[in-house]
């Protein structure tokens, strides 16, 4: 199993993702702003096994997917400069649903709709804000798609992002700071320094919790398990 996530992750959250599987980091220049450059939920987009990227995705991180056996597709435009064209490929697929911002995300994910509902979301940073769990609940750091899913009869928690560090930012997002594997939960910081952290705790009572490191929780661009 590969694991995808920031090249910036504390050294102790990154050893403790190695016993999980081998890891990826990636790491870009140039592309779009430094808070974001290095976060794979904008450049990579998810759907079971189906992976889409960006065709500027780095050579590298290609090579290291096609090497040790994942298929991948490349979308079509390249992520760029600022918003919107740093949000095409943030969008949270599940089984039942593909979610994002239908004006902004890539056309290369329409297909997508063609076996899911879509649920447009005004908040085009979706996968940030957005974590998707397994038999179709979430999480969101986002009250526009709280609304959204809650109208579609989910279950979803929303959680105020204060505290969640993005350099350059106030705040990050949850979305962006987590990742599922199985019944396994992963999260770049400890629950314990999140005010929301009880909350959150509760909801993922079905589910294991691995904090990856003792710290304030990282919007690390969310962790890809592929």
């Amino acid at each position: 199993m590969l694991i995808l996530t920031n090249d910036s992750v504390p050294t102790q959250a990154l050893e403790k993702l190695n016993s999980f599987g081998k890891v990826i980091l990636l790491k870009t220049s140039g592309l779009v702003y430094d808070a974001i450059s290095d976060h794979p939920d904008i450049f990579c987009c998810q759907a079971d096994n189906e992976l889409t990227v960006a065709p500027n995705l780095p050579d590298n991180i290609k090579e290291l997917l096609s090497d040790s056996g994942i298929d991948f597709k490349k979308g079509i435009k390249d992520v760029t400069g600022k918003y919107p064209n740093t949000a095409i490929y943030n969008v949270v697929v599940t089984n039942d649903f593909v979610i994002g911002n239908k004006n902004v995300m890539d056309k290369s994910l329409h297909n997508l709709v063609s076996v899911r509902k879509l649920i447009h979301v005004n908040q085009a940073y979706t996968r940030c804000n957005l974590l998707p769990l397994p038999n179709e609940r979430f999480i969101t750091s986002d009250k526009g798609i709280f609304k959204q899913l809650k109208n579609n009869n989910l279950e979803v928690l929303y959680v105020n992002p204060e505290g969640i560090v993005l350099e350059g930012f106030n705040n990050g997002f949850f979305g962006g700071c987590c990742g599922v594997h199985g019944d396994r939960v992963f999260i770049a910081g400890s629950l314990s320094r999140f005010n929301d952290g009880t909350k959150v705790k509760d909801f993922l009572r079905d589910l294991q919790i691995i904090e990856l490191y003792d710290g304030p929780l990282l919007d690390v661009g969310s962790i890809f398990f592929i």
